[in-house]
This record gives C-alpha cells, sequence and structure tokens, in this order.
C-alpha cells in the first residue's frame, strides 16, 4: 500500500485523498462547537491541495451568502508529511506533481502553476499548515487572509512555502503580529496542529476537501472533495430551512473590495455570469486601468489597485 496521501489526488473526483485508515468513526469524536443557532463547518483543508484552491468561489460566495448564519472552523490535515513514506505509483517524487496540477487547472478553471515542484519543490506541507495554525491563533480572520496569501504563493507563483522568508512576508501582508507568529509557530502552533490531525483521524477524515456540517454538536452532513456551489447551498438549508440568503451586491467594485484578489472563475461564481464573460469583463476593467491583471501559465489573478 501506497502511504503517500498525494498520490490519490483525483480531480475527476475533486479530491486529494488520505490512504491511511482513520483510527475511529465519526460518532467517538468529541465535537467542541459554540453553542449558538449558527451553523459550524468544520472544513479539512491543506495548503497544497489542488482540490481545496478549486473550492475557492465556492467558499467565497458561500461567506458572502450565508456568512451571518455559519462558521467555519478551518483544520489542517496534512497532507504530504514527507516524501519519505512513499513506496510505489503514479506519484511518487515531488516533478510527478508538477504534470498532476497542470492537468487540474482547467478542469477547476482556477489557475494553478506546476513548475514549482520542479523548480523548487516543497518537502512537506507541514510548516505552512503550522503556519497557518500560529496565524489562527492570533487572529482568525487574519488567518484565513494569511491562508489564501500562502495560496497564491505556491499555485500562482511558484513559491516554495515551506520556506520561512515566504511564511514571514505572508504573516506581513496578513497583517500579523509577525513577532508573536513566529514565536507561536515555534511552539504552541505546532500543538495545535497535532490536535488537528489527532481529530481529522477520530472524525474519519481521508481527504480534502471535507467540509462537515454541524448542528447542536452532531455532524449532520458531510461534502466531501469539489462540488458545485449548489451542493453547499443545499446543505445549509438542509440543517435551517429557515436560513436568509444575504443579497450581496455583485457589482465589481464590492466585490474587490471584500475580496482584493479573485481569479476569473471566481469573480463569474460571485457574479453569476459564465467563465467567458468574467474574462471579457475583467479584461475591459484591465484596460481601463481600473484592475490589474496578473498573468499566468493558465489564467490570470485581478486584483484591486487599493492593494497595489
Amino acid at each position: 500500500m501506497n502511504n503517500n496521501p498525494l498520490l490519490n489526488c483525483d480531480y475527476e473526483k475533486g479530491v486529494c485523498e488520505i490512504l491511511e485508515t482513520p483510527n475511529a468513526e465519526t460518532s467517538s469524536a468529541q465535537l467542541e462547537t459554540n453553542k449558538t443557532d449558527r451553523i459550524t463547518i468544520i472544513y479539512y483543508t491543506d495548503p497544497i491541495c489542488s482540490s481545496c484552491w478549486g473550492i475557492e468561489p465556492q467558499l467565497r460566495k458561500l461567506k458572502l451568502e450565508y456568512g451571518q448564519a455559519i462558521d467555519i472552523d478551518y483544520r489542517m490535515g496534512g497532507l504530504l508529511p514527507s516524501w519519505d513514506i512513499y513506496n510505489s505509483g503514479g506519484i511518487s517524487k515531488p516533478s510527478d506533481v508538477a504534470g498532476h496540477w497542470e492537468e487540474v487547472s482547467p478542469h477547476y478553471k482556477m489557475p494553478i502553476d506546476g513548475d514549482v515542484w520542479v523548480e523548487d519543490p516543497l518537502n512537506s506541507s507541514y510548516p505552512p499548515s503550522i503556519a497557518f495554525k500560529a496565524a489562527q491563533m492570533q487572529d482568525k480572520k487574519k488567518a484565513i487572509v494569511f491562508l489564501r496569501i500562502i495560496r497564491e504563493m505556491v499555485f500562482l507563483d511558484k513559491l516554495n512555502i515551506t520556506k520561512t522568508e515566504h511564511l514571514e512576508k505572508a504573516a506581513t501582508l496578513a497583517k500579523l503580529d509577525v513577532s508573536q507568529w513566529k514565536d507561536d509557530y515555534e511552539s504552541k502552533a505546532q500543538i495545535e496542529f497535532k490536535k488537528d490531525l489527532d481529530l481529522g483521524r477520530q472524525l474519519g477524515v481521508r481527504g480534502f476537501p471535507t467540509l462537515m456540517f454541524v448542528k447542536d454538536e452532531e455532524i449532520i452532513d458531510i461534502l466531501y472533495g469539489f462540488k458545485p456551489y449548489d451542493d453547499f447551498e443545499k446543505r445549509i438549508k438542509k440543517l435551517n430551512p429557515e436560513v436568509q440568503k444575504n443579497e450581496y451586491s455583485s457589482d465589481w467594485q464590492n466585490l474587490f473590495a471584500i475580496y482584493p484578489t479573485l481569479t476569473t472563475q471566481e469573480f463569474a461564481v460571485l457574479s453569476n455570469i459564465s467563465f467567458e464573460k468574467s474574462q471579457e469583463f475583467l479584461l475591459n476593467l484591465s484596460n481601463e486601468n481600473k484592475l490589474s491583471r496578473k498573468k499566468l501559465k493558465n489564467g490570470d489573478l485581478w486584483i484591486s489597485l487599493k492593494n497595489n
């Protein structure tokens, strides 16, 4: 049996699976959620999970429409402990991931450049996962910004996000207290990361993305892998049939005020238009110097000029 979890990333399933056998059943895990009327979504992810990058448009829209009714609890799952644990299989070394990323990019319509796995490959996803936990300990909202930044670094900019210089830059850009972040990264965050791994095993998490929809400390439904937005929305309504959708403004200025960087697909999903119309509209804004266009190998990132 091959123990390298990256070996089982399948874009047709829309998931990056772990091949380890869970230690316990979901029902045996002790869930600690806030006792409110809000729905908790336990989201197991990883900074280098391509399928998780693929659901960014859906998650961003979910937060806009149902943010008042949900709490998303980000957990790190440890997709790549080390390259030393593999035995055999289709992906057994970093350069094999490059081709996989190039393959999934058009499937998710999200820009991904696999060349990082050839030019400066990561040896583990643990360092950026621990770095996220350090950010999360300090400020949950800034931690999500931090996670977005390091994902753009690795998927778009071909940066090895195990390196301290890139993680520190991300912490600075996310406006964290970098000194505190460093201290937590070296100590408490490692404990918090281990807690995430332990809970994931107890919950039977076998891949990413895994989103567990919790109500009154009980897992009611699970969304596993890349799914269209309707699948997210149906689960919210299942747990709370009376939930009210927030009708947000899809004006481009409003969207970029909320999310300073958007891919073409993200803008399409948030604006309820086709990918092609999104590309045309954003290109026109760029030509009018209203947005900054970052041309990438497999797509574009559009950046608010206020974020430059």
